[in-house]
């Protein structure tokens, strides 16, 4: 049994999920331009780092609220 965690979802084409499964975590970033990536993670802190370095403020100009959502939402699995 594993929680899945929903950092963000526009639509069924472009979500971030979030699966914990005991002490792994598994980031699936499904998206209608690149399809669908995954990434494990063995701990929190690393699996922040990614997100940090992921969804840069450079690249939420006029949307930082967004980012920050999304970084909250990472922080809260």
């Amino acid at each position: 049994m594993f929680k899945k965690v929903q950092i963000y979802k526009t639509d069924k084409y472009n979500m971030l999920t979030v699966e914990v499964q005991g002490k792994t975590l598994i980031v699936r970033e499904i998206s209608d331009q690149w399809g669908e990536e995954c990434h494990t993670f063995v701990s929190r802190p690393e699996m922040l780092h990614w997100a940090v370095n992921r969804f840069r403020p450079e690249d939420y100009i006029g949307r930082e609220e967004e980012r920050e959502a999304i970084i909250e939402g990472f922080r809260s699995v």
